[in-house]
């Protein structure tokens, strides 16, 4: 196992993203080579970071977007981890088979190696959110990755609502657990529910930090995509929360920001002596949690 004591410098690139991948591709090829220069150890794209947000709308042609792990996307960006060394986690259309398509997060190691992949398990069907269209759910459970700055979990996205993710992925050793999104206010709601919205989100996932012991990044796009009064007002807000639920750093809502935050592991352990949840969790009594509904 590859963990070590020594802090760690998480890198979120908070971007916009372009109708055109090849365009994504460069910008998340400099964002990327910036975090590095400025310290960063493990640097994380925001969900889907290759094409605008493309589950606004059902159409087969758009399944043209995918590509295959490896490919093209996973070529250049194992290149680049190794050439910074630094380690690298990217959210990629997966085409796996002919009419099989995954939202699937690759992380690679500091010398370049994939060590891995990550197939998102909750897949949403809402009003723009069209991914069960597009999406097979995942079929590789919920996993960690050993890299040279230590042991990590990722889940993407609406994975963040669900404590079952944060606590599988946390009793797997991850230090950190990262959540590349895509998440946004719908124009017409944003003046009466914005707020709301983006609280509850932010306040889920730190309260994994709190119940796991762990480090979380979430790491969002910005920017408009769609008509003008109707698509998605991505929220940004990327933000990086420490074991007790501490925000180290948060980016703004509209801008374009590398955002970085130095993790201590000996915070996690300072925690969980002081908050043993984990000492005190009742496994001998959790065997419903698998049923659907036991009202």
């Amino acid at each position: 196992m590859t963990t070590t004591p020594k802090k760690i410098t998480l890198g979120l690139i908070q971007m916009k993203c372009d109708a055109t991948p090849a365009v994504n591709r460069d910008r998340a090829v400099e964002r990327i080579t910036q975090a590095a220069q400025r310290g960063a150890d493990i640097i994380c794209l925001p969900e889907l970071f290759l094409s605008h947000y493309f589950c606004q709308k059902m159409t087969t042609e758009l399944f043209d977007l995918a590509e295959p792990i490896p490919g093209p996307t996973t070529d250049r960006l194992g290149s680049l981890a190794r050439s910074l060394g630094k380690v690298l986690i990217a959210s990629i259309f997966e085409k796996r088979a002919p009419g099989l398509f995954h939202n699937t997060a690759v992380v690679f190691d500091a010398d370049g190696s994939m060590l891995g992949l990550y197939r998102k398990m909750h897949i949403p069907d809402d009003p723009l959110y069209h991914e069960k269209y597009y999406f097979t759910p995942g079929d590789l459970g919920f996993r960690t990755f050993d890299t040279r700055f230590g042991r990590i979990g990722v889940l993407v996205c609406w994975d963040q609502w669900y404590p079952e993710a944060a606590r599988l992925t946390a009793l797997k050793g991850a230090q950190v657990l990262f959540y590349p999104t895509a998440i946004g206010w719908h124009p017409r709601e944003k003046a009466e529910f914005g707020t709301q919205q983006h609280c509850a989100w932010e306040t889920m996932q730190r309260a994994h930090a709190i119940a796991n012991g762990v480090f979380v990044a979430a790491i969002n796009r910005t920017g408009h995509e769609g008509p003008k009064d109707a698509g998605l007002d991505f929220w940004g807000a990327s933000f990086v929360a420490d074991p007790f639920g501490v925000v180290l750093a948060r980016g703004s809502h509209d801008q374009e920001e590398i955002v970085l935050a130095s993790c201590d592991p000996a915070r996690a352990e300072d925690v969980r002596r002081n908050w043993p949840f984990l000492r005190d969790r009742r496994i001998d009594a959790y065997g419903d949690i698998t049923k659907r509904w036991d009202g």
